[in-house]
């Protein structure tokens, strides 16, 4: 079982604290990035752009959310969710 980390609690409650939902959707990017049937090297790529969007997060959960909302726009046209 998984540390506490707050990721399945109800949304509808209002004491997140910011960037939670951020994480949430973060967490299921990577989980459909692992589903997908690519060649490694296109997974890892995308990845790495995962992982440059959580570095964002630590400094600016703003840009954070553009760059993620982009990113599922293009995992979308390559995979519909």
């Amino acid at each position: 079982m998984a540390a506490d980390d707050r990721l399945n609690d109800d949304p509808t409650e209002n004491t997140e604290p910011p960037g939670q939902e951020l994480a949430r959707r973060l967490r299921d990017a990577h989980r459909r990035v692992r589903a997908l049937p690519l060649p490694e090297e296109e997974r890892a790529r995308l990845h790495r752009r995962l992982l440059t969007i959580c570095d964002v997060a630590k400094r600016d959960l703003d840009h954070a959310e553009l760059r993620l909302r982009a990113f599922t726009k293009d995992l979308d046209a390559i995979s519909p969710p």
